[in-house]
């Protein structure tokens, strides 16, 4: 189990940036006994078009401090929120980014094309986020795709389930396919 891992999901309002981080933060609850988890938001005073941020932070030790200090995974739905968090990274920290969102990047970058991939999978490119939280759940060592269905099945509403668990295997499959070149060919990823 890690010490401490922290995630920092960015964008604008209206992106689901604040669900998804409530969903990320139940699915690394209900992943590993002795899992903490601290969750938090952010957003500017207009809800729709300001920034807003969902920070997770996962530890094997009780939480003193709720909010990311250095961030090993930085998913930003906007190039403003990239340039803004990328500073935020550990040495070895990951973006994951849509090259159709953010044109522009530095660090270890894995690059999912999220928009497209909620279009082919759900017709809904509204539902970026949960394809971004299938790729978490193959990229990160806080959940898995188990924890993440389970979580998905409690949150997401009765009749668009379907197509959250499609935007979720969507975001998996394209990770799976990127995985062991951004980990093992250039060394990014979590600190053991």
């Amino acid at each position: 189990m890690i010490d401490r891992y922290e995630i920092r999901l960015s964008g604008t309002g209206g992106q689901g940036v604040v669900l998804a981080g409530i969903i990320l933060a139940e699915a690394a609850g209900r992943w590993r006994e002795g899992q903490y988890v601290a969750q938090t938001v952010s957003y500017g005073p207009q809800v729709r078009g300001g920034m807003s941020s969902a920070e997770v932070v996962v530890s094997s030790s009780e939480i003193d401090y709720p909010r990311p200090i250095s961030l090993d995974l930085l998913v930003p739905f906007t190039q403003a929120a990239a340039t803004e968090g990328v500073p935020l990274l550990k040495p070895k920290g990951l973006v994951l980014m849509d090259p159709e969102l953010v044109h522009h990047s530095t660090g270890w970058v894995a690059e999912i094309p999220l928009t497209q991939l909620a279009r082919e999978s759900t017709g809904r490119i509204q539902m970026i986020n949960v394809v971004a939280l299938g790729a978490m759940s193959v990229l990160t060592p806080v959940i898995d795709p188990e924890s993440l269905k389970a979580a998905l099945d409690e949150r997401a509403p009765k009749k668009a389930r379907e197509s959250f668990h499609k935007a979720a295997l969507a975001g998996q499959e394209a990770a799976l396919k990127i995985r062991d070149r951004i980990f093992f060919e250039e060394g990014a990823g979590h600190e053991d």
